[in-house]
């Protein structure tokens, strides 16, 4: 028997009891600071935090764990953050995960690109770690998301 949220033998996953686990966030940021920071935000909220440092691996991991909320820079190296966001969101097994994009641009047309994309969320740096945690866990608990 598996327990939920596993990954059986034949590569299938058992849903997770929202009760039972904590909620899983993925960061995919070049940046070990700000992936210590984001850590650091959002681990004291009962959150799991895996991080990954490029493009490539950061898609692979959102296939392999399947968070329920991917923190994602747009300015990755290896694969840019937009490329990572298209094949999540045209993945079938990845296109519902939660996305908050995160960037350093904060010009209007990043901001639309990333709606385009299909972003659930957008938040530029420098960010407020109130207001990275509070985006996250309104995302993690399904409520729409205020971002700025």
């Amino acid at each position: 028997m598996l327990k939920d949220g596993a990954k059986g033998d034949d590569g299938t996953i058992s849903p997770r009891k929202d009760s039972e686990v904590p909620k899983r966030v993925l960061v995919v940021e070049d940046s070990a600071v700000i992936q210590r920071l984001i850590t650091v935000c959002l681990r004291p909220a009962g959150v799991e935090v895996e991080t990954r440092g490029d493009g490539p691996t950061g898609l692979e991991a959102a296939i392999e764990l399947l968070p329920d909320l991917v923190i994602l820079d747009v300015g990755l190296p290896r694969m840019d953050g937009w490329e990572v966001l298209e094949r999540i969101r045209t993945d079938e097994r990845t296109k519902s995960i939660k996305v908050l994009v995160l960037t350093a641009h904060a010009q209007e047309e990043t901001r639309e690109r990333a709606d385009r994309g299909g972003a659930d969320a957008f938040l530029t740096k420098p960010f407020r770690p109130d207001d990275l945690r509070g985006v996250a866990l309104e995302l993690l608990n399904g409520v729409a998301a205020a971002t700025g």
